[in-house]
């Protein structure tokens, strides 16, 4: 693949000037860069979803894979496990070859030759989809990412976000394409599927286009390193993994910082020279000669003065209850749910939760860790039981799927809070890096990442003592990851969560956990967390989550 004299600009914003890559058939590579650098954009260019202003992207007519941010489809009713087959249209090109060899008998000789040529080239993509093989392999990867029989049956539509995740992956790599575009991944995935995945993507057969906050992720698969870089809008690739890059792109940095104090001491030296003969007398012709030879060379220092890397602004948070809860703030008592002709995905579940604590709930996808937060919520009823807000309890929930935002309405209309006016909400929204025009943006517009930030603005405004927060990481770079698990630290009232993100769950300070199916109620401990994030454990239940 290569990109060649690249150049895309949104109005007056530029993204790529005279940018050039070229990847290798087999690479692995990390394509990494500040938000708005252009990473997803040039997902959408290899994908031909948009144009550049200038210059290509080549690709050779390979097959394209790609695996978007924020998993959708099409038909909703569309079974696990047609939705998963049909990635390689096997059945349809079989039906072709076999209406192809019915017309062979009773057509012209001509005809023959023409039908026969269209059976060598459906029999040549029957071929590179492993006709006889593809079941098994489907089985394969079935059995690899831990997907259960009973997930294969449901409709696509009825997953949670982790599962969404786990089957639209497993669709991707049954696809064999030749390039795979994977943006953020390991969103929503468990450690089972995460460690399988990782280790498929390493011995792909392909190239490998990676966009992913997950830096552990990224160091394991990837070989090399596609930066964006959003101050020269140039691309540029680098051998090793990230935190190789990372070396390597600060050691640049150190050398380009000194070079450009080398030519600013120049230039300011040649000013100086450049004043003083406009400063001398008319008859001081040797100085007047010696000052407009030094001009020349001044503007071609300053043409070849290179741009210091800018630093970015990065999110404020601060998370301050307007009001403390009672000893006791939620209570739930003998609950008992499931989905419409489901298995219970819990039965008799009770547990009381004391003001501030930090309250994990860990279990597979699927066992209901999504489902129990909706119930907290009452956006779902329990079949039995009951869930009781203590005294003075108020309540914000950031939903794993941001559903807490209207797509339809701008992004000050989606914070808007009748405790504040426009300035202060303006404010805010500065601190979660909206500013000026771009707080009237329609949320349907923005980057996953974006609408995550609009998400967490919505309720830490709201200033409530008990906050829910469903894989609250997802979207975030790591240093916004971190922020945001400093301030969650600090939190003085309860907070509930589930996460798959370890280094975030310690940060914040869990308190007790909550495992699902079981329903068992035990203190933090690191070991545990660890046992169940990483040493796939075999956590039951039913297929909501």
């Amino acid at each position: 693949m290569k990109g060649e004299d690249m150049f895309l600009s949104f109005g007056s914003e530029v993204i790529y000037d005279d940018a050039n890559f070229r990847i290798e058939e087999k690479d692995k590579v990390g394509v990494v860069g500040v938000n708005g650098a252009g990473k997803t954009t040039l997902f959408k260019i290899i994908l031909k979803e948009e144009r550049l202003d200038g210059g290509k992207v080549t690709t050779n007519k390979k097959k394209i894979g790609y695996l978007p941010q924020e998993i959708s489809f099409q038909d909703q009713d569309t079974i696990v496990l047609d939705y998963l087959s049909s990635a390689r249209p096997i059945e349809k090109l079989e039906n072709k070859l076999n209406t192809i060899y019915e017309k062979l008998p009773n057509a012209s000789e001509k005809e023959q030759t023409k039908l026969l040529h269209q059976a060598e080239t459906i029999q040549n993509e029957l071929d590179s989809l492993h006709q006889y093989s593809a079941e098994d392999e489907l089985l394969s990867i079935i059995d690899n990412m831990k997907i259960e029989s009973d997930l294969l049956e449901m409709k696509v539509g009825n997953l949670s976000g982790g599962q969404k995740s786990k089957i639209a992956f497993a669709r991707l790599l049954y696809e064999n394409a030749d390039i795979l575009l994977l943006d953020e991944p390991t969103n929503h995935l468990d450690m089972k599927a995460k460690d399988f995945i990782t280790n498929y993507l390493k011995n792909y057969h392909g190239m490998v286009l990676v966009i992913s906050h997950d830096i552990d992720f990224l160091n394991e698969v990837i070989t090399k390193t596609m930066f964006i870089n959003k101050v020269t809008h140039k691309i540029k690739i680098y051998k090793g993994n990230y935190t190789e890059f990372k070396r390597l792109y600060a050691s640049e940095m150190i050398q380009k910082e000194l070079r450009i104090k080398e030519q600013e001491r120049e230039i300011k030296h040649l000013q100086e020279v450049v004043k003083k003969a406009e400063q001398a007398s008319a008859t001081n012709h040797k100085l007047k000669k010696m000052g407009e030879s030094r001009r020349k060379m001044l503007e071609k220092k300053l043409g070849e003065l290179e741009t210091r890397e800018q630093t970015y602004k990065t999110v404020t948070m601060k998370v301050d209850p307007l009001e403390r809860s009672g000893k006791i703030p939620l209570e739930v008592n003998h609950l008992t749910f499931h989905y419409p002709n489901k298995k219970d995905l819990y039965r008799n579940l009770s547990f009381q939760m004391a003001r501030g604590e930090k309250f994990l709930i860990v279990g597979e996808n699927g066992v209901g860790k999504s489902t129990l937060l909706k119930l907290i919520m009452k956006e779902l009823t329990p079949i039995q039981g009951e869930i009781t807000y203590g005294y003075h309890a108020s309540i914000a929930y950031y939903a794993q799927e941001l559903e807490i935002l209207d797509e339809n309405k701008t992004i000050l209309e989606n914070i808007d809070n009748p405790n504040y006016n426009d300035q202060e909400l303006r404010t805010f929204l500065g601190n979660f890096l909206f500013s000026n025009n771009d707080v009237f943006k329609k949320v349907s517009v923005l980057s996953p990442g974006e609408k995550a930030r609009v998400a967490l603005c919505k309720i830490l405004i709201q200033r409530t003592n008990i906050i829910i927060l469903d894989e609250p990481t997802n979207h975030f770079d790591p240093e916004t990851q971190a922020i945001i698990g400093e301030n969650f630290k600090n939190y003085t009232g309860t907070l509930i969560m589930v996460s798959h993100n370890p280094a975030f769950v310690e940060q914040v300070g869990v308190t007790r956990m909550l495992v699902l199916p079981e329903g068992k109620i035990v203190e933090y401990q690191r070991e545990l967390l660890h046992y169940y994030y990483y040493l796939n454990t075999d956590l039951t239940g039913g297929n909501n989550g």
